[in-house]
């Protein structure tokens, strides 16, 4: 019994001090390997609730200060072939070119520092959209086929809910779940292909939930407090 009970002494000893790897490091570095997000409305986009696939398109830096560390993060997608319906399912195909960026500064905080750690977090920062390409209506005996741009500009709050694995001392594995609250001032521009290129444009401000359901990374712990 005496051998029992010092042996699981001697084993919550060795996780305990395994379990401060996150604490005991001034900052760490990290990678956003995967993400899964919805991205905002474009012109009058009626497929909103998909969702964009990102690999390796983003990064995070976090500060350590006791249970509360600091972060930031961003990212940027770019994608050369995007397509989507305007208006409605039946009425426009829309085809070109998307880009995506956000930076966000906020804070985030660990509920233990066991192998296994839960936390939450919330982003606050600014986030850009721009679509670029052409509209091609189902209809051509009706209208003109034309060309659009619309670039959105705004602000970007988020709560984030997380999961790290502390894999080694120095490197976890975290993955997030968070929704974007996403206001924005946005740009619409569209040139019809007849003889005048008649062009149109557009202003509006707008507000967005955005879905991010997933994003998985991997994080480098550096610096290890005195």
């Amino acid at each position: 019994m005496n051998r029992l009970t010092t042996v699981i002494v001697l084993l919550l000893v060795s996780i305990s001090a395994f379990a401060q790897v996150d604490g005991n490091y001034n900052y760490s570095i990290g990678i956003r390997a995967y993400n899964m997000a919805q991205m905002p409305q474009i012109l009058q986009q009626t497929n909103t609730d998909d969702y964009t696939n990102m690999w390796l398109n983003g990064g995070i830096i976090r500060f350590n200060d006791n249970q509360m560390a600091f972060r930031i993060s961003g990212h940027y997608l770019y994608k050369r072939d995007f397509t989507f319906n305007n208006q409605c399912d039946n009425c426009e195909s829309a085809k070109g070119s998307l880009s995506d960026y956000a930076i966000k500064l906020g804070f985030e905080k660990n509920f233990n520092y066991s192998v296994i750690q839960p936390y939450f977090a919330a982003d606050f920062g600014f986030k850009a959209n721009n679509f670029r390409g052409n509209i091609q209506p189902a209809n051509t005996t009706v209208k003109f086929p034309y060309s659009a741009s619309a670039s959105k500009r705004g602000a970007v709050f988020g709560p984030v809910l997380g999961l790290k694995i502390n894999v080694v001392r120095q490197i976890s594995i975290f993955a997030e779940s968070s929704i974007d609250f996403y206001y924005s001032y946005e740009r619409q521009e569209t040139v019809l292909n007849d003889a005048a290129s008649t062009r149109t444009f557009a202003k509006y401000s707008k507000f967005e939930s955005l879905l991010n359901p997933v994003s998985v990374g991997l994080q480098i712990h550096l610096v290890g407090k005195n």
